[in-house]
């Protein structure tokens, strides 16, 4: 699928100790990156290029790739996706900044999911902005507690992951989705939905992206295809209405620096239309698959006794509720003397809560490396 990795060491922020199993980074494995796909695509790409192909291109992102990428939306969520919508981004992380940047002041109110994705946090600070944590339970963001807030905060900004949430795998309910979409209406805030787990689904259905529901509500669908694709692609994209899309492009940053990472998405236009992009999705998912039950059963045999969790249907995660009595930020501290890593519940939250919780990665390792985690996680347990 990814080509000979053999020979080459995979490095990055982070990267554990030699001999360590750290099932708390969150990132694809390095035999899931498909070196011979995107070889074969830049390849198709390069034997027809053009040298204005090399140059800024357009500040909404290429028409083409737009074009194509509007289809493959369209395909993969079922409703028709129009390229106007779409404004191409350097991935899920830029696009949040960026729209922190333009839609938001220093001093305003952003609501976020309790818990959430970690590294969000410093991005909202860094524009000096008020988080305020929304309560979640296993269908999602809760709507309810949600409209409470909305009596005493008039937030700028909602930031959710409705599809297998990071950490707790939670996905919103189809209703939620639309009852969310109209309070954003309602309530004039704009919601900033990370959507990077939409695609992979590996039991049952997933309800439609709130990418489908832009003329909703003051909806912005930021997808990537670091999750689909490659990480080191730096590509996404920004889904948004007409009103959303104005003020995005409003910026002199945008203006002045032509398309974002317009190159690359020549080369993922090629992929897609070649009908890579696909075919892969699916051997993603098939493998993934494969992991969540390797890691589901290894927790069965080895962590029973010490934790409660829901196998989740998509995504990347396990989230562990941990026995009170369990040390989780103490036993981290150690838990490289016993080979293996993990990510304490309360790194994702604003409130220092979630004490007692862990959250696993089954991305970043094979079967055999999950199940020899997951019992060095137990040893760790125990001693």
């Amino acid at each position: 699928m990814a080509g000979n990795t053999t020979s080459v060491k995979v490095t990055f922020d982070g990267e554990p100790p030699a001999g360590v199993i750290n099932l708390g980074i969150g990132q694809p494995s390095a035999d899931l990156l498909p070196v011979d796909l995107l070889r074969e695509a830049s390849e198709d790409f390069l034997k027809v290029a053009q040298p204005q192909e090399l140059n800024y291109g357009e500040k909404q992102g290429d028409a083409r790739f737009r074009e194509t990428l509007a289809g493959f939306l369209s395909l993969k969520y079922g409703v028709e996706s129009r390229p106007e919508s779409l404004l191409l981004t350097c991935g899920n992380s830029q696009a949040l900044d960026f729209v922190c940047e333009r839609f938001t002041k220093p001093g305003d109110t952003v609501c976020v999911e309790e818990p959430t994705y970690f590294l969000a946090f410093q991005i909202f600070r860094d524009h000096g902005l008020n988080i305020v944590p929304i309560a979640m339970d296993q269908d999602g963001l809760v709507i309810e507690a949600l409209e409470q807030a909305l009596e005493t905060s008039k937030p700028a900004l909602l930031y959710t992951i409705p599809s297998f949430s990071n950490p707790g795998g939670q996905t919103l309910s189809a209703s939620r989705r639309k009852r969310l979409a109209d309070l954003s209406r309602e309530h004039d805030f704009v919601i900033a939905a990370d959507e990077v787990y939409q695609m992979l689904p590996y039991f049952g259905e997933v309800p439609p992206a709130l990418g489908t529901m832009i003329d909703r509500g003051n909806v912005l669908s930021m997808g990537t295809f670091s999750k689909i694709m490659a990480p080191g692609l730096r590509l996404g994209w920004l889904q948004a209405p007409n009103h959303l899309m104005e003020i995005a492009l409003d910026s002199g940053w945008v203006n002045s620096g032509g398309s974002m990472n317009h190159v690359t998405s020549h080369i993922v236009r090629h992929a897609i239309d070649m009908g890579l992009q696909v075919s892969f999705i699916e051997q993603l998912r098939d493998s993934y698959r494969g992991r969540v039950l390797a890691m589901d059963e290894s927790l069965q045999k080895h962590l029973s006794r010490y934790a409660r969790w829901t196998r989740p249907d998509g995504g990347y995660f396990f989230w562990l509720e941990m026995d009170e009595g369990i040390d989780v930020k103490g036993l981290r501290s150690r838990a490289f003397e016993y080979g293996v890593g993990y990510q304490p519940g309360e790194v994702f939250t604003s409130t220092g809560g979630h004490k007692n919780f862990i959250r696993l990665s089954f991305a970043h390792y094979d079967e055999a490396d999950i199940r020899e985690g997951v019992g060095r996680l137990a040893s760790l347990l125990q001693s």
